[in-house]
């Protein structure tokens, strides 16, 4: 499995947008200079977030993006699924009911506990435990 920019880039957003929590609406600019990314690129990250119900937007002088939930219920698997899409090792595992050599792949097994593997990781894997891990690492 690899994770593209886009699937990085929205990490770093969304564990931005947890670090200013408790400030409320962050401008997307304040966040594309913090994270030195660009803020057209982040607009078509954040619209992806906005529209999974991720995040939420308001309008004006005081406006920007926040987290509609607490960090410590968002999983990485969520922020990435919403991004880059299924996180399967290989393409079969998507559509293994209509795979017609499922039965007999020998390597059907190995690509399931892959699978298992990633999916134990980002989703049981927080923005709260990414942010504790940068706290414990900068003491």
């Amino acid at each position: 499995m690899k994770i593209s920019t886009k699937g990085r880039y929205a990490l770093r957003l969304m564990l931005d947008l947890a670090m200013h929590y408790s400030q409320g609406y962050i401008p997307l600019k304040a966040v594309a200079q913090r994270q030195e990314i660009s803020d057209k690129y982040l607009e078509q990250i954040i619209h992806r977030l906005s529209k999974a119900g991720l995040v939420q937007s308001a309008r004006g002088a005081q406006g920007g993006y926040r987290l509609t939930k607490d960090p410590a219920a968002y999983s990485v698997g969520e922020i990435l699924r919403t991004v880059e899409g299924s996180l399967a090792p290989v393409s079969c595992l998507d559509c293994a009911t209509t795979c017609d050599k499922i039965e007999s792949c020998l390597t059907i097994g190995l690509y399931r506990r892959i699978q298992e593997a990633v999916d134990g990781v980002v989703d049981n894997t927080t923005l709260a435990d990414m942010l504790q891990e940068a706290e414990q690492k900068q003491a």
